[in-house]
């Protein structure tokens, strides 16, 4: 089941087939539609950065409430200045998480999308010949999963009480 605010991205998402079922949904409304445990596991990707802190923290709660096993979360490690491209995409980044905050907040995280510094917004390879750097960062991976504060981006992942009982 997948959920999406901006239309556009959900009518792609269907095309995709991405998910079994649709719902055009804030992920800040989520808990007022499905109720605690309803879920083995609550993920979003690339979605938190796109709320304030204070919203992102709420969804966080949110989550582990509709999650009877485990939450996972990506996210750019650190603010990455991303802006919106049309009026109502929701695609620019209020807020930046990083993994210090992710870790007290209780989740297990590791580094993916290679070394920070190759990049610019959006992941974007910062030097050329791109493709020889996309071969440099896609090597990166393996030091950056053990070593999530060099990452681009990183997967967080937390247990629900429900689930270590």
């Amino acid at each position: 089941m997948g959920i999406e605010k901006y239309k556009p991205d959900l009518e792609s998402a269907k095309q995709s087939q991405t998910h079994d079922e649709f719902y055009e949904l804030d992920a800040l409304s989520c808990q007022e539609y499905f109720g605690e445990n309803q879920f083995d596991v609550c993920v979003a990707f690339d979605v938190i950065e796109h709320l304030t802190k204070e919203d992102g923290l709420k969804l966080l709660a949110d989550m582990e409430k509709m999650a009877s096993k485990r939450v996972i979360i990506f996210t750019p490690n650190g603010f990455l200045p991303n802006q919106s491209v049309e009026k109502g995409d929701f695609q620019e980044h209020l807020s930046g998480w990083d993994v210090d905050e992710m870790r007290k907040l209780g989740y297990n995280v590791i580094g993916l999308n290679g070394l920070k510094h190759l990049r610019t917004e959006v992941y974007r390879l910062k030097y050329k010949p791109q493709a020889f750097w996309a071969i440099v960062s896609w090597l990166t991976q393996f030091y950056c999963r053990t070593h999530p504060h060099q990452a681009a981006g990183i997967l967080c992942w937390k247990d629900t009480k429900k689930c270590r009982k």
